[in-house]
């Protein structure tokens, strides 16, 4: 049947059925006051095609149908020259314009409801995400929406206010958008529709501005839970679960709701400016149900909102008596503490006690007789103590019902050149390479709570750009400071975790979104914190932000922090599914540096320097040397011509002389500002040993505790999967790693590797730490355009095991 001849039908139906309804019907009619009318809902909808393609769409067998069309002026494929209101489906039958669909309890909506389809072309399009994968407001996703027709909208109102007098049941919440009934499928009729136009008409429903200010200065402070938000959400009208998570569900009901009430902000996200205007609808339309959601939000500020942990002053801290005490005597006011021999100290905060009987590894020590009420004592253990696990109990409490508190401070470095222990190997090993050609090294070594090795070898800068050696070379200090690139990801941003973690600041279980809401689209809700920390959410190994020519297009290209850090949340496709395998990738800790920066609400070279470093008296690791006081001949140099890779390579602002106290990573030096979750710190050999140390130490050093063991635990176990991977921390596994940890760590060994040079080893089960900082890419590249290698990459020194292994048999060996 032609398009011509179908219409030729339909105009003969339509003329059979205005005469059948003029002939008197043969029964009796009676009105019930117990009615309602059928139509409930006034849906608005895009064509997103022109008015050719939409008739044929809406008319012919086999496609969909509204009950209106309005046709668009310019519209090349509109017949007429006066736009005109084409009815299609009578308003008293069913069209198929809804789908599945869902609104203030009603779904299936095509019963219930009236269709308006408007001709408006919207363009969107998704980059590089299959088409299984999409969402309809995926946040990767581009959408260019055009403004509406002012003639198109003039007849709207018209049939609207005719259709709103013919279904006095349509209440003014009741006229709403396919993206309303239908939010993770559709996103029409857009942001550029003119609900307020018109609301200002009659025709739907809008809120108060007075209103909304007044929600906003109750919001702005402490905005509704997302659990309240969702339920106020599903009283106006939406099909929105009470889950208290921001999932994809909530995320697309919220962009939904801002395309309607907030089409200037339309990000998804939970926050004050949506939750008031929501609240003001309802307290307009909907105020019985306003009234317990309020009631709720004051219950909820009732409740005392979580604060952060607060981590403990001391790695014991003991109260005797015990306030839950066992009914096993024996076990009651005793434990342990760690300590090395001639080390420790003990303060006991006396509350009421006269006098007590302490033991210290089964030794009664002299205290004070009688105690002071209210008085701290300190004590030296020295005598005491011995390396690794001290025992302490506390007898004797007088008067009877006294109570005390005893603190054990954590162990802290002590710097001593062991006298014992020869490591002339390992020394001669690297002196012989330095003389051979190797640029230069640090290499620290703690055992047992002290830094038994710190020795310098070679320079610190020894060529010109040109590759020729330096007349007169920077020589290397053992306070030298280095770039540990990918070390980076170890020693500031999972310290930064470790710490948010033991804080009760973040949950590595929980998905990535749940921190930073617009990481949504293409599978991006179901990746976890921890898919990420295990390099196992699928991402690519890198993406060279700082090169147009990088291989996902000149869409990725950025050398702005704040570009690069909109595509790492909403652009980088994945190119493997989740935890499929672990693909070792730069983006999964590019994506963590900014989880810390969202959590903690500071850039993250502020919060890991501030919160971590200075607390631990460290001095030398920073982000971003040169810019905070530190001078080139304090730092190791890296590449010789900046990042041309001997000449060979050529972008955008690439650098182009030996590269000294910026950091080398590409990315993060041209996208990132130098501050990176993967790369960017620089640090020297005794500062490393000292947060290695803290490691050793279970999470605490001195007076502060800055991880729980548990996190610690948590963050350095094997993973199922496979062994050689912890939460980020890389492990020795059975041998597997003998590269990185040599052939006598532990199998509870972890550390990490750095692309400049470096190298770290934490073997808890010999209480044992190594770190090598190298300048192995500061030395000239062999080898053709595409196939080349750095000189110092060929030395012993500058791949790793064999120092390290060098290293453990002079302490083994001993």
């Amino acid at each position: 049947m032609t398009f011509v001849s179908w219409f030729k039908k339909l105009g003969l139906l339509t003329t059979a059925t205005l005469l059948v309804s003029c002939a008197s019907t043969p029964y009796e009619f009676t009105q019930s006051a117990n009615y309602s009318h059928r139509v409930k809902f006034l849906v608005m909808h895009y064509t997103a095609i022109d008015y050719e393609k939409s008739m044929r769409v809406l008319v012919e067998e086999g496609g969909l149908s509204a009950h209106y069309l309005l046709p668009e002026s310019n519209d090349a494929s509109y017949p007429e020259d006066e736009l005109k209101i084409i009815q299609l489906v009578d308003e008293h039958d069913r069209a198929w314009h809804a789908g599945r669909s869902f609104w203030q309890g009603r779904d299936d909506l095509n019963d219930q409801s009236i269709g308006i389809e408007i001709v408006n072309v919207p363009t969107c399009h998704y980059p590089e995400v299959a088409a299984d994968v999409q969402m309809e407001n995926d946040a990767s996703k581009l959408c260019i929406f055009p403004d509406y027709d002012a003639k198109q909208m003039e007849l709207l109102i018209e049939l609207s206010k005719g259709i709103l007098a013919r279904n006095p049941d349509i209440g003014p919440t009741q006229v709403v958008g396919h993206s309303d009934i239908a939010p993770s499928r559709k996103n029409d009729p857009g942001p550029r529709f003119p609900w307020y136009q018109l609301y200002k008409a009659g025709i739907g429903a809008w809120y108060e501005s007075e209103t909304v200010d007044k929600y906003w200065q109750q919001f702005s402070l402490v905005k509704p839970s997302v659990e309240l938000m969702q339920k106020a959400l599903r009283g106006y009208g939406y099909d929105v679960k009470a889950t208290n998570q921001l999932d994809p569900q909530t995320l697309d009901t919220l962009s939904a709701f801002q395309m309607h009430f907030l089409p200037w902000h339309v990000s998804g996200n939970a926050d004050a400016r949506s939750a008031s205007v929501l609240f003001a609808l309802m307290e307009k339309y909907f105020p019985k149900k306003l009234t317990k959601l309020m009631a709720q939000y004051e219950k909820e500020q009732a409740i005392e909102i979580a604060k952060p942990i607060t981590l403990s002053n001391a790695q014991v801290v003991a109260r005797i008596p015990d306030n839950n005490p066992s009914s096993r005597l024996l076990v009651n006011d005793r434990g342990t503490f760690k300590a090395y021999k001639g080390r420790g100290e003990l303060i006991i905060e006396n509350t009421n006690a006269t006098s007590a009987d302490i033991f210290i590894n089964g030794e009664k020590i002299n205290i004070a007789n009688p105690l002071t009420p209210q008085q701290h004592y300190k004590y030296s253990l020295a005598k005491r103590t011995h390396n690794g696990t001290n025992t302490f109990k506390v007898d004797n409490v007088m008067p009877e019902g006294a109570s005390l508190t005893l603190r054990f401070a954590y162990p802290t470095l002590a710097n001593k050149t062991s006298q014992k222990v020869s490591f002339k190997e390992v020394d001669a090993l690297i002196n012989e390479e330095v003389s051979q050609g190797f640029p230069g090294a640090v290499l620290a070594v703690v055992k047992d709570g002290q830094l038994i090795k710190l020795s310098h070898y070679g320079d610190a800068k020894k060529y010109s750009a040109e590759g020729k050696l330096l007349v007169n070379p920077q020589k290397m200090q053992a306070d030298t400071l280095f770039d540990i690139a990918s070390n980076t990801k170890m020693f500031a941003t999972n310290f930064a975790l470790m710490k948010l973690a033991s804080e009760g600041q973040l949950d590595v279980e929980k998905p990535l979104f749940y921190y930073l809401p617009e990481f949504r689209g293409a599978g991006r809700e179901q990746r976890l914190v921890k898919d990420l920390l295990t390099h196992s959410a699928g991402y690519p190994a890198v993406v060279d932000f700082h090169r147009k020519d990088n291989k996902f297009g000149e869409r990725f290209f950025s050398q702005n922090s704040l570009r690069t850090k909109n595509l790492l949340l909403t652009g980088i496709p994945f190119v493997a599914g989740r935890n499929v395998k672990h693909l070792y990738s730069d983006i999964d800790y590019m994506l963590l540096g900014v989880l810390v920066e969202r959590i903690t609400g500071q850039s993250l070279d502020s919060y890991v320097e501030g919160q971590i470093y200075q607390p631990l008296g460290l001095t030398q690791t920073v982000y971003n040397p040169l810019q905070k006081g530190f001078s080139k001949n304090q730092i190791a140099a890296t590449e010789l011509q900046g990042n041309t890779r001997g000449g060979r390579l050529e972008f955008e602002n690439v650098r182009t002389t030996v590269l000294q106290g910026q950091v080398h990573d590409e990315k993060a030096f041209y996208a990132l500002g130098g501050v990176a979750g993967h790369a960017g710190l620089f640090s020297t050999g005794h500062d490393m040993s000292i947060m290695m140390q803290l490691l050793l130490n279970g999470g605490g050093y001195g007076n502060k505790q800055f991880f729980t063991p548990q996190v610690i635990e948590q963050f350095t176990n094997a993973q199922a999967s496979n062994e050689t991977y912890g939460l980020g921390w890389r492990r020795a596994g059975h041998g597997a790693q003998k590269w990185h940890f040599g052939p006598y760590a532990s199998a509870q060994a972890y550390g990490h590797t750095g692309w400049t040079g470096t190298v770290t080893v934490i073997d808890p089960v010999y209480d044992l730490a190594i770190v090598l900082l190298t300048n192995a890419r500061h030395t000239p590249i062999e080898g053709s355009d595409t196939h080349y290698e750095f000189i110092g990459k060929k030395f012993e020194t500058g791949k790793y095991g064999s120092v390290i292994s060098l290293v453990y048999e002079a302490l083994l060996n001993h």
